[in-house]
Formats: structure tokens, sequence, C-alpha cells
């Protein structure tokens, strides 16, 4: 099991927290709120640090060749938009928005597992994760939106672990 250390504002960290009660206390700008179902310690955590990011990235698309440049750019809970139990995460494909919705019950089944949540910034990379391979296999066909199963998140949520394990290993 991997150490907690500090969480740097410089670094591109994401942590994955224990279920919890308490206060969250905001240590750069003073304030503390108090959040009855999760405690999100901005100060130690398990942290996964993510060499390769999938926020904004190159993917070479399968059937022309081409690079396309995906950047996030907005996440939204659908169950305010579209009455839908899903996280939307939207990237711009190049000048395209593509929607990747990732279904509320993965959140469930991963702390199920793991005793741990995802973060928002770990649900963008898990959707960028999606994205890129959906790219590169070409699996992505121009559609606006895409839905994954909880099956599919927590294999991008995996895949994204391991790759973030290999990655300290060999840098």
């Amino acid at each position: 099991m991997q150490r907690s250390q500090p969480i740097t504002r410089a670094a591109m960290q994401f942590a994955a927290f224990p279920a919890g009660r308490g206060s969250i206390h905001n240590r750069f700008s003073g304030s503390t709120r108090y959040h009855p179902t999760c405690v999100i310690a901005l100060t130690y955590a398990l942290v996964y640090s993510f060499r390769v990011m999938y926020d904004d990235f190159q993917a070479i698309d399968k059937w022309t060749g081409k690079p396309l440049h995906c950047q996030y750019q907005a996440l939204i809970v659908a169950i305010s938009t579209r009455h839908a139990d899903a996280v939307d995460i939207k990237f711009m494909v190049d000048d395209r928005p593509v929607w990747i919705a990732l279904p509320h019950p993965a959140w469930v089944e991963f702390n199920r597992q793991t005793g741990k949540v995802i973060s928002d910034p770990m649900a963008v990379q898990i959707a960028g994760h999606y994205l890129k391979w959906a790219i590169e296999s070409g699996e992505e066909s121009g559609r606006e939106m895409y839905s994954l199963t909880v099956q599919e998140t927590l294999d991008h949520l995996n895949e994204l672990i391991e790759e973030t394990q290999t990655s300290a290993v060999a840098g």
C-alpha cells in the first residue's frame, strides 16, 4: 500500500479518500465546511499521481490516421440536466463536443470494493481514458454522447491505476 503524502497545489494529483464523517478545511482559502458523508483531507491522502494525463491529450483516429486534440471542458451531474443517474463529462475533440456519461452506481461499486471514493478529477481521467481508447480503437463513431456501463467505468479506472503504478516503477 502506498504511504500517505502531502498533496501540493502545483502537482496534478488525484486522491482516493476513505468514506467517513467530518469537516473539510481548505488550507489555501482558509475556509472550513462540514460534509456529512465523507472526509476529504486536503493535507494527506492516498495519492495516485497520473503521469499520463487524460484531460488534454492527442489521439490518432484509427480510420483516418488524423491526430485529434482532446481537451476536457466540463463535468455536470446529469440528474440536473437530463434526469439521468450519471456524471456527464464534456471533451472538445478538435472543435466537436463529445460527452462521456459515467454511471453513478460505479461510484458506489468502487466504494464497496475499495472503501474509497472516485473524485471529480479521477472521473475526468476515467472519461478521457475511455475517449482515447475509443478513438484509437475505432469505437468512436462521431456521436455526441457515449454512456459507459458500471463495469466499463471500473475497468478504465483500474487501467488508470495500473498505468500509474507502472509509470511509478519505471519513472
